[in-house]
Parts: structure tokens; sequence; C-alpha cells
């Protein structure tokens, strides 16, 4: 075999133990019994620790040099590039500090699953504290070998090619207009009336309406799954992904758009060219774009009137209430566009969403440029709260910092993801609109040209090109928040 297809035969071996990774990783966080927990943090380290060994094999620089002097066609161009990125990544990072940190991180979110309960910074942070550590060692060894800021090391793990200066930049953009916005929402919404959901709503009929979303989403049910986890996620593989939800009985508005948002990553991952599974080519092109699919799936399609109207009528159907005004159609519309300031992340509105993302990221930031310490979170949490939603966290840590399992594996430059994809969500589906009459689509109940469009646009292109060469093809334009703002405007104002 020649450099190329030695490359290829490799990383695939290595995707083989990293689908291990991730189906282990779900089972730990949606079957796994509690005690098992030290035993899995061991076994989840020994499998990193071969998967790095695998990664820093010495004749890959010589097969890496020898494949980028082939000549190969554009797609095989693509393929060399991203996984040298990945490679370049792995191979900065010593044994030890791969060891050490998976096992900090398994054990710090294992028991940060009951510290929330318990609201018990202490307890968490005498975990998280080794978490952070080896998290800033890893960012300034991966700053030395780049040249980047250590936040910026971290955040080309998640965000290929983006810098706090880009997202500085595109933030404080959105603080100059969001809270205003916030405020004029809430007080429109004031005069209006809405039955909130009452009464007992079984987790059971839960899961069977949101499977019933899930089969109108087109989810691929031969390659995937829906279970129950603490935090919501989107894991396993390509060839068998699994979705988690939380369900909570005395209401059903959270849990049915976590599955509505979930199965948006799920197609996503469905989706990605199975003429390259296996390499990174084949891979998620960033965490903005994975989460630009998600939010795709929850806001744009979720939320449009024409999508509500099938809610209200499947809703109606599993909770045997016809004549139930909670499920009438115009009270779905209400409750699922309503606008609150709010402690939880992952239950925020639309609006009040990127009020959440921007604190994290400022925290993440500063934490691991080493602006602040990690006992100063709470505090700065606190501040940056009421200063963006008027609301204080003051000695209330399980609705504050220790809210999301993000943190608790040392997952720092990640949460920048979630507002980049609502931007981007919302420049899909303004350029998607140019050529599909969506609002039809949806009404029709077959959303096929719909995700058409995603698939050819997106999905279908993995990481073959980089993210603002994927954006610019999809839409005509790299990344413009106009068409963020102008969304929410004409949702939440009209």
């Amino acid at each position: 075999m020649n450099a190329y297809h030695q490359l290829v035969e490799h990383v695939k071996n290595i995707s083989h133990f990293e689908h291990l990774a991730a189906i282990c990783g779900w089972d730990q966080a949606a079957m796994m019994p509690s005690g098992g927990a030290p035993a899995r943090a061991d076994a989840m380290a020994a499998l990193h620790v071969h998967i790095h060994q695998l990664m820093n094999q010495p004749q890959l620089a010589e097969w890496f040099t020898q494949a980028e002097q082939a000549p190969l066609s554009t797609e095989q161009q693509a393929v060399v590039r991203e996984m040298k990125r990945r490679w370049q990544q792995a191979t900065v990072l010593p044994e030890s500090l791969v060891q050490a940190k998976s096992i900090a991180g398994a054990r710090c979110e294992h028991a940060w699953r009951q510290q929330k309960q318990d609201n018990d910074w202490a307890g968490f942070a005498a975990n998280w504290e080794e978490v952070v550590k080896l998290s800033r060692e890893e960012a300034q060894i991966r700053a030395a070998a780049t040249g980047k800021t250590p936040y910026d090391a971290m955040l080309d793990l998640y965000e290929p090619g983006a810098s706090t200066a880009t997202l500085d930049r595109l933030f404080d953009d959105v603080k100059s207009w969001l809270p205003a916005l916030i405020d004029q929402v809430i007080e429109k919404q004031s005069r209006e009336s809405v039955l909130l959901p009452r009464g007992n709503y079984p987790s059971e009929t839960q899961k069977s309406l949101g499977l019933a979303i899930m089969q109108l989403l087109q989810f691929d049910f031969d390659h995937g799954r829906l279970d129950e986890s603490t935090h919501p996620f989107c894991g396993g593989v390509p060839s068998d992904v699994r979705i988690t939800t939380r369900y909570n009985e005395t209401e059903f508005v959270q849990s049915l758009m976590g599955i509505v948002h979930e199965t948006g990553h799920a197609r996503y991952e469905q989706g990605l060219p199975k003429a390259y599974a296996g390499t990174a080519a084949g891979e998620a092109r960033s965490m903005g774009i994975h989460e630009s699919q998600s939010l795709f799936f929850e806001m744009q399609i979720g939320r449009n009137p024409q999508f509500i109207s099938h809610l209200a009528d499947l809703a109606a159907r599993h909770f045997n209430a016809h004549n139930d005004p909670v499920f009438a159609e115009a009270n779905l519309q209400k409750l699922y566009s309503r606008v609150n300031k709010d402690f939880i992340r992952v239950d925020a509105d639309e609006l009040t969403y990127p009020a959440h993302v921007i604190l994290r990221y400022e925290i993440e930031r500063d934490l691991m440029n080493g602006v602040i310490e990690f006992r100063d979170v709470p505090e700065l949490w606190d501040q940056k709260m009421q200063r963006y939603l008027g609301l204080s966290t003051q000695g209330n840590y399980r609705q504050g910092c220790i809210q999301d399992i993000h943190w608790t594996d040392g997952s720092f430059g990640y949460f920048p993801s979630y507002t980049l994809g609502a931007m981007y969500a919302a420049q899909f589906m303004a350029a998607m609109k140019k050529t599909v009459d969506v609002d039809s689509v949806i009404r029709s109940g077959d959303l096929s040209p719909i995700f058409n469009w995603l698939s050819a646009n997106i999905w279908s292109k993995g990481s073959l090109f980089t993210t603002d060469e994927l954006v610019k093809q999809a839409t005509g334009e790299t990344l413009n928040p106009a068409h963020f703002k102008a969304h929410l405007e004409n949702r939440y104002l009209r």
C-alpha cells in the first residue's frame, strides 16, 4: 500500500477503539450502576492511553510526508489534512497526562451527579481542582506547540480555526442588543395569557411521544436509540447513535424539545459521508456545526408553527387529552416561544440562551488563560448572572456553576459552540428558504426536502472543507450573525 492508504487503514483501526470508547461513555452516563464507576474510570483511562499510543506510532510522520507529496484527489488531500490535524493534536500530549486527565475527569463527572443534587460546591471543587490543573497543563502544552493562547489552543479542538478575538467580537455584538431584546419580549409577552402544564405526565408516555416525534424527523432507528440520563446528550458513533433526554413528570415541554435537539445531532451523525467513515474527514466539521444541526431541529424546525401543529396532535393523542387546552396548538406555540430569565442553561429559551453561553465562555477563557482560579468561579458566575440575566446564584451552586457536565471532564473550549451553532442554524434556514418552501414542507408532514438540503449542503460534506468553506458553499457567505438577530426579532417581535 502507498502512504495514503496506510494512513487510512491505520486511522480506521484507531476509530474502532474510539467506537468502543464512545459506547462505554454512553453506558457510563445512561446505564452503568454507581458501583461500577471506579473500575470504569480505570478501564476508560487504559483505552484512551491505547488510542493515544496508536496515534503516536513513529511511522506516521513519514507516511504524512509521503502522502502530502503524492498526487492525490481534492478529497484525498482533505482526508490527509484532517488526519494530520488530529495526529498533531494527539502527539503533543504525553501519555501520562492523557491517562491522568481521563481518570480525573471520570471520577469528577461521576461524583458530580450526586454533588449537583446536594448543592455541594466544596465536594465538587475537591475533584474539579485536579481536572482544572490537568486541563491547564494540556492547554499550556498545546499553546506552546501552536503559538496560540492556552484557551485558543483548547478552543481549536472543538472549533478549528476559531479564536477568542473572533468570539469576543461576535459576543460583544450580541451583548450590545440581547439584554434590551429580552426585556422587550418579556414585556410584550406579559400581556399574553398562556396555560402551563398541569397534572401528571408519565415518563413512559413522554418517551412514546418523543419516539413519535423522532419518526417525524426521520431518525434511523436501525442505527440509533433513545435513552435517559442525568444530562441530555448525543453519543455513540454514526452507525450506532445514542441520544438521551431526562423526564420531569410534572411537565413535558423540556424533555420533548430535548429529544428534538438531540435528534438533530443524531441526524447529522447518521448523514456523515460513509465513504470517509473512520477517518477525520468523515467526522463532523466542528462542534459549532454540530450544534447548528441540533439547534436547526429544535429552534428552526421544532418551534415553527407548522411543526407545533403536528406536535399538538401527537401530544393530545399520547396523553389522551384532546380536550385539554394545554395541548391546544395556540397554547403550545406560546409555551415553546415563552421567554423567561432563568437559571438553567439546558432549559433556557432561545432568546436568553446566548447569555448562558457567553457567561460560561468568559469564565472558561479566563480560567484556562490563568486570569482566574477555580475557586473564583462561583462568585464570578453570580456576578455575570446578575449582569446578563438579573439573577443571583449566590450559594445556589446546583443551579449555578455546577449545573453542567462539560467542565467535569475538562471540556474547556466547548461552550462557544452552542451560540455559534444558533447563528449558523439561522443562516442555514435563511439560505434554505431561497429554494425550499419550508412552511409548506413541514405542514405536509414529509420533511424530506428539508433533510435533503441539509444532507447535500452540510451532512454529506463531513470535514472535507474548512468551516468557512462549508458555510460559504451552503449559504453564499461565511458566518454572518445578522441572520441570527433577524431571526430572533422576526419570531419574538412580529
